[in-house]
């Protein structure tokens, strides 16, 4: 007998309306209730206490971006709750030990996420290998047509990828398509791991003393925040690019800000800041050798749609008893994002 609706578990969508829309998008979603019944109306970060009914009803969770905080409060209203699906990146903004203790599965999309951030950062490379940045600015401040302005190219330059996490293994295997040698920082890579990905592990100090671009890919924690500083900016190449896809914090942005003035040579490329948005104030308004883009790298509309397929997918795993592919513990969060 065919089920019913009724019969089959029931799943809350929660988060950012907009984001909802493009993670969850109408032809997910009517796959999605063949499997599942798609509870309404869909919370918010707000308005989840209005709805006790409904999360009282949930077997699983699909979210996005604007979740609120699973904490004990929430979990006390959300009895039948077995797992959450987040079509985003970092789980940090809202796991708590609560989540874990009580057995919950949590699974993200944090690999579909790095798919565009690799892009964006594989791309950015390649045109601050060929001086990208400084010609733009000399050919419109001069009003010139040369294009001899010295710079490495991309054939055997060095590209630098500061840790190895889901981003930067994925950029280091879009980089194996080019000519480059790459070099990598990560305490917590293997010489295996390295040597899969065809990159070389070097110190720190290495990656800025050698690299024509160094791309930075660590997650912010306590032990990363401040980790590029004065010193290591200092050691850069003539002409180098610092490339920030990861987060604001990684880098001392007073430390950056007083180099770039001292080496108009090097270009910072930043796609996050911190504080983000910057001050009003901020230098990095106002240098000449610094790139800004709003934190564009991540996702966007239809690729925020392919983490949303990839967590209908996780989500038919865990109904069927399928082993995971994207499941989150505890442990795993002390080193991620």
């Amino acid at each position: 007998m065919a089920n019913t609706s009724e019969s089959l578990p029931a799943a809350i969508l929660i988060g950012d309306p907009l984001a909802l829309e493009q993670a969850y998008a109408h032809d997910l979603r009517t796959e999605l209730s063949a499997r599942v019944q798609l509870l309404e109306p869909h919370l918010t970060g707000k308005n989840w206490r209005e709805h006790a009914g409904l999360l009282a009803r949930a077997d699983v969770a699909l979210a996005t971006w604007g979740v609120p905080c699973l904490d004990a409060e929430f979990l006390s209203l959300a009895p039948k709750l077995r797992a959450v699906f987040y079509a985003a990146g970092s789980v940090k903004s809202f796991v708590t030990p609560e989540l874990f203790a009580r057995g919950i599965t949590v699974s993200n999309a944090n690999k579909a996420n790095a798919i565009p951030v690799a892009e964006y950062a594989v791309s950015a490379i390649i045109l601050s290998l060929k001086k990208f940045w400084p010609n733009v600015r000399r050919t419109r401040r001069m009003r010139v047509w040369d294009h001899h302005l010295p710079g490495p190219g991309a054939y055997r330059s060095v590209v630098g990828l500061v840790s190895l996490g889901a981003v930067g293994r994925l950029t280091a295997e879009k980089l194996s398509g080019y000519e480059l040698e790459v070099l990598a920082y990560d305490p917590f890579a293997t010489d295996e791991q390295a040597k899969a990905l065809g990159v070389r592990l070097v110190s720190l100090e290495e990656i800025f003393r050698h690299s024509d671009v160094v791309s930075l890919h660590a997650p912010w924690l306590p032990e990363t925040e401040n980790l590029v500083h004065g010193g290591l900016l200092r050691l850069m190449k003539p002409g180098a690019t610092l490339l920030n896809t990861a987060r604001g914090a990684v880098v001392q942005e007073e430390d950056l800000c007083a180099v770039l003035r001292e080496r108009a040579d090097l270009t910072a490329v930043l796609d996050v800041t911190h504080p983000e948005p910057p001050r009003a104030d901020s230098p990095l308004f106002e240098l000449e050798n610094v790139i800004l883009t709003p934190h564009i790298s991540g996702s966007m509309a239809g690729e925020i749609g392919r983490m949303g397929r990839w967590m209908a997918e996780e989500l038919g795993r865990h109904l069927t008893g399928g082993p995971l592919q994207h499941a989150i513990t505890a442990e795993m969060l002390a080193t991620a994002a």
